[in-house]
């Protein structure tokens, strides 16, 4: 059973309990990197009565400097403040040896916001790219995060994934008391959180639609495990699976109309798809050891999936239809709960070596495997959308924490909430 458990249950051990709720996700960038482009984001012109409800330029900005690729300039050392072309003296942002520079206006409307941005190439003294998009009057916020990525595209060539979300379960009450058990949704940079699900018996795994608009997850509600799909817009939600035994790691087809799913109703934990139309059930896996964290590739040709069929965990592949298993990690005596990249060409990994677990990246064509994370309880593995970062579980100061760092291990952030802990995170698809 202690096998079992490290394989199967991992977060939920690692949890320590508090007796305050949940709050706002806050990020820390407690490692950065010296590479740093320097930018330029001069505070927005505002066009409207009162103050605009966001500061659009700072939420750029934070973006940018949280993905570690743009060391943002204090908004105390900028030396103006234009908010239209004919307004930019390319001069002087030389004197700062900034490379590129953001500037924008915000007009109030209405029926919300008109927002008005361009990109300089402070050397060649030309626009890069500009727009004007329209928000209702809640969407200030989420357009920021929108331009971030439009500015993070045309610099590097690679989209970005500001505005997306990212799904996690938080856990409060005393040690020996009653607990309250969370499924949140957060902005990337933990901001507009929303509770999904809340019970007094435990949730786990969520795991995100490719669509972006629905969660499926675990949860021991009447102290039994079973399968469960959230929609995050409507509230709407439906069990899906309820056999006897374990129910747990589901992960969607690219499809999005099958999960790949664990059960034990056979006796063993085995791996399963199941049709989300029909209720089918096709059984992937039948082994004597423990089969379980399936892992859908992008293409959806394969699964990858976490077996002690060879004495340790370790990872597997195998046709998305069924067939014979691969052994993919071979390095340490425990690699696990596997998560693709977008591009389907790298998995981030749970890789125990000598001294704790780490968060590793295995690269499938070499079979490479890199660990980016320096903790010693790190778990839960999740990459972002564009495959820049990967976020993950880990420990801090004896409380469950999320952290997310650049898959060359340039930057770490932290993201903690105030009181609790926060685990089994997972960063949504790109959003539309």
């Amino acid at each position: 059973m202690k096998r079992l458990s490290r394989i199967f249950l991992g977060g939920l051990l690692l949890w320590c309990w508090t007796s305050a709720a949940h709050a706002v996700l806050t990020i820390e960038i407690t490692k950065g990197v010296d590479s740093a482009l320097p930018i330029a984001v001069v505070p927005f012109g505002w066009q409207g009565a009162g103050a605009p409800a966001e500061d659009v330029a700072q939420v750029i900005a934070a973006d940018l400097q949280r993905s570690g690729r743009f060391a943002p300039v204090p908004e105390k050392d900028l030396l103006s403040r234009p908010v239209d072309a004919s307004q930019v003296n390319f001069r002087d942002w030389r004197l700062l040896n900034v490379e590129n520079l953001v500037i924008g206006k915000v007009t109030a409307t209405g029926a919300g916001y008109n927002i008005q941005f361009q990109l300089f190439d402070v050397f060649r003294g030309v626009s890069l790219t500009g727009y004007s998009m329209r928000t209702g009057p809640t969407g200030l916020r989420w357009a920021a995060h929108q331009i971030a990525d439009i500015i993070y595209e045309t610099l590097t060539g690679q989209p970005g994934a500001f505005a997306t979300r990212i799904a996690y379960i938080t856990a409060i009450g005393a040690r020996n008391g009653e607990r309250t058990y969370s499924l949140l949704i957060a902005d990337s940079d933990g901001m507009n959180e929303q509770a999904v699900v809340s019970s007094k018996q435990p949730l786990m795994s969520p795991a995100w639609s490719p669509d972006g608009k629905r969660l499926a997850y675990v949860s021991f509600e009447n102290r039994r495990a079973g399968i469960y799909i959230q929609d995050v817009t409507t509230g709407a939600f439906e069990k899906v699976s309820s056999s006897p035994g374990i129910n747990g790691a589901p992960n969607w087809s690219p499809d999005g109309n099958r999960l790949a799913v664990v059960l034990s109703k056979g006796g063993n934990p085995d791996i399963y798809v199941l049709d989300l139309r029909s209720k089918r059930l096709q059984q992937l896996t039948d082994n004597l050891a423990i089969d379980t964290e399936p892992a859908w590739s992008p293409d959806g040709d394969t699964i990858i999936f976490t077996s002690d069929r060879g004495g340790t965990p370790q990872l597997y592949r195998m046709a998305a239809g069924g067939g014979r298993a691969e052994r993919l990690t071979f390095e340490g005596n425990y690699n696990a709960r596997a998560s693709f990249s977008g591009s389907g060409k790298r998995v981030a990994l749970v890789h125990g070596g000598g001294r704790g677990f780490q968060i590793a990246v295995l690269d499938l064509k070499t079979k490479t495997l890199q660990v980016i994370s320096d903790g010693s309880l790190d778990e839960s593995p999740s990459f972002a959308p564009n495959g820049s970062m990967v976020i993950y579980a880990s420990e801090a100061n004896n409380r469950g924490v999320l952290k997310a760092v650049a898959v060359d291990g340039g930057v770490t952030q932290r993201l903690s909430v105030a009181v609790g802990d926060a685990r089994e995170p997972a960063w949504s698809p790109f959003l539309p």
